[in-house]
């Protein structure tokens, strides 16, 4: 009797448009990978789905498609490495190649590209691996739309297309392809998935290189993906079962003396087995005492002296003031090092995301690439080493916070010393500030970002048992998830201070960022801190370093060249060009006089990290005050306020102000470091200026 069934569970159906998904009549067909014939879709091909993705942008759920109540998912589960996300929701979509309803307008507006190095993205692919069942053949359908300003001609990017390892196109140029910039189209392709032995599932590879020669960009891009699994000529959809195991050849056990003496010989091997595996079962556990304790030997010899000892033994992964805490054992766990080369391909440099002080970080796959991670391995030339990594695992196990980065674990094999973290598909706010092809952030999720990581720095300083002074705060520490949630990062410069009020120590930090009456004294105070974060709030307004030496002399340090424009006036040359007109004076006022206040040279006058936080969350109600009054008065329209060249005086109603006002110190109350200023009318133009 055979134990093979067939079952569903529901059925659902949506009227699709003709053509869709379909060859049209008049078609030749679809390239066919790897064969010189083309492969003709009609009404006796049955597709099922099997990935839909939004490249570089964010799931996009059925309600939202195009009246068909597909489901469009983010790609960065799929994605090695990690690219460069891009998006212009501005460009206005011009659909005379393919009908509207193709894909949703946010799968054109975002993508994903290889960014702007083109040395680097010479040496490697921009590659999507996607699970799919072997023996079918699968219809590729990829989504593109041109939208980068810097391309404005045919052949400025062009790049080959691979589909399961084959050249699917040698040179392709959306441009030249659409026709111009902003026109949305797709190209489908077919390929067969031949049968694969034992295994029914394959990892399909579609992969894009850029074209060195006759090319301004070594770049390739892609805004959509969709993948279908044709049926086969039997019409089937479903891959195959395991066969059920034949009964064993002949009928001699069928009579009663057989089934009794194969009874007996069940039992003596049942008993058999028991015994062997109580045996076994012994032995692991002599083994496993004797590794343990040597283990642990090794380890508190590692961390002799310290209170986190117990950080090491991945049997208990807590602290031991910790060990009371309602948070799991999990907390940090131990990998081996052929988990981290297996989730790395060997430390690849095309997964390379990153280059600090500790060493690369690399874009790992844990779990058999259910878990993206980002793993950080110490360079042994690094100036950091043993006590900076034990520091990030002693402070990052022991703390969860909404706005600091998970550590997932750590592996400390071979002289090896590695941590692994939740993976942040955006990046750092750096990487969205300055040298980056990357949109520009709008003021309002500057403002979120500036906020979040005040939340986290201040949850350090007072909401622990004792005072985290993180000591390397700066944006390239600012770590951006899929919402573009702030985590602050890299503690393996911070220290616990158990008076709260001061910490003797050696000076250590970014120059830049550096505190200077901390650089001077080296008297460690939590408004080190604030200091630090000063001189960020200014980087994001400005969308510029902190130290750039390419600049004039007075403007090389961020935080004196501020200080000099609130002193002397122009402050409108710090304001990045990209916000002017988007922030309301309100808000600027709020957030230019926290800044201002966290850069002071001594840290008696800077506020706490709370007095920062709650005023960088005032600013934020007052942007968004702001624009609800703007958009009463424009629904859906662009916000506009008026340019705002210079602080503005506290005394001043600011909504009186007129568009030809400019502002000068007032020598009665101006110190050098105050925002009180006289208001005074001018006929300058903006030009002028």
């Amino acid at each position: 009797m055979s134990m093979s069934y067939a079952f569903i569970n529901g059925i659902e159906v949506v009227s699709m448009p003709t053509n869709l998904y379909y060859s049209r009549l008049d078609d030749q067909g679809l390239p066919f990978i790897g064969q010189e014939a083309q492969f003709q879709i009609n009404n006796y091909t049955a597709l099922e789905n099997v990935h839909r993705l939004n490249i570089g942008g964010n799931s996009i759920p059925a309600v939202n498609d195009t009246g068909m109540y597909r489901n469009w998912y983010d790609d960065y589960f799929y994605l090695v490495p990690a690219g460069v996300v891009a998006s212009n929701t501005s460009i206005k979509l011009d659909y005379s190649i393919i009908p509207q309803y193709t894909a949703p307008d946010d799968v054109y507006r975002t993508a994903r590209s290889m960014g702007s190095n083109r040395t680097e993205n010479l040496l490697y692919n921009l590659t999507w691996r996607l699970p799919v069942d072997s023996g079918f053949r699968y219809l590729v359908r990829l989504h593109f739309c041109e939208f980068d300003p810097y391309v404005e001609t045919a052949s400025d990017r062009r790049f080959s297309i691979y589909i399961d390892n084959k050249t699917a196109e040698a040179a392709f140029d959306v441009m030249e392809a659409s026709g111009g910039k902003g026109r949305p189209m797709y190209k489908d392709y077919v390929v067969m998935i031949g049968n694969t032995g034992d295994k029914s599932e394959y990892t399909l590879f579609i992969a894009l290189h850029p074209k060195n020669l006759f090319s301004a960009y070594a770049d390739g891009f892609l805004n959509g993906l969709e993948v279908f699994k044709l049926n086969n000529s039997g019409g089937n959809l479903a891959g195959p079962n395991p066969a059920p195991q034949a009964p064993p050849a002949g009928n001699e056990e069928s009579s009663p003396k057989a089934e009794k003496s194969n009874t007996k010989r069940k039992l003596l091997f049942s008993i058999g087995g028991c015994g062997i595996g109580l045996l076994i079962i012994l032995v692991l556990l002599c083994c496993i005492i004797v590794w343990r304790h040597r283990k642990m030997h090794w380890y508190g010899a590692y961390c002799k002296g310290s209170r986190f000892c117990c950080w090491m033994d991945p049997y208990k992964r807590k602290s031991f003031w910790a060990k009371s805490s309602s948070l799991p054992d999990e907390l940090c766990r131990h990998f081996s090092l052929d988990e981290i080369k297996a989730a790395t391909s060997d430390f690849h440099e095309a997964l390379i995301i990153g280059v600090g002080g500790f060493g690369n970080v690399y874009k790992g796959f844990l779990d058999n690439g259910e878990t993206i991670a980002a793993i950080k391995r110490l360079n042994p030339l690094s100036r950091q080493g043993a006590r900076e990594f034990k520091t990030e695992i002693e402070m990052l196990s022991q703390l969860r916070h909404i706005h600091l980065v998970s550590l997932i674990g750590y592996c400390n094999d071979n002289s090896e010393m590695i941590l692994v973290y939740d993976y942040m598909i955006n990046g750092t706010l750096r990487d969205h500030l300055y040298d980056t092809k990357n949109d520009p952030l709008t003021w309002k999720q500057r403002l979120k970002i500036c906020h979040g990581a005040a939340i986290g720095l201040n949850y350090l300083h007072t909401e622990v048992k004792y005072t985290i002074i993180h000591r390397d705060v700066k944006t390239s520490n600012i770590l951006l998830d899929e919402k573009f949630s702030a985590k602050v990062s890299d503690f393996g410069l911070s220290k616990m201070d158990p008076k709260i009020d001061v910490v003797n120590t050696g000076v250590k930090g970014t120059w830049g960022y550096l505190d200077p009456e901390y650089a001077r004294g080296h008297a460690l105070t939590e408004k080190s801190d604030v200091y630090s974060f000063g001189v960020v709030l200014f980087e994001v307004l400005c969308a510029r370093k902190a130290l750039d030496q390419k600049l004039a002399v007075d403007q090389v340090n961020l935080a004196h060249w501020v200080k000099k424009c609130i002193a002397d006036g122009p402050l409108y040359q710090i304001i990045d060009p990209r916000l002017r007109g988007k922030i309301s004076p309100e808000c600027f006022k709020v957030f230019v006089e926290i800044a201002e206040s966290c850069i002071q040279e001594a840290g008696v006058n800077r506020p706490l990290m709370n007095d920062v936080m709650e005023k960088l969350g005032f600013a934020l109600e007052l942007q968004e005050t702001a624009d609800a009054g703007k958009e009463k008065i424009n629904p859906a329209g662009e916000h506009s306020y008026q340019d705002i060249l210079f602080p503005l005086a506290r005394d001043i109603d600011v909504d009186t102000l007129g568009s030809n006002v400019i502002a000068a110190p007032n020598p009665v109350h101006d110190s050098g470091s105050s925002l009180s200023y006289d208001i005074f009318s001018s006929t300058i133009s903006p030009k002028e200026l």
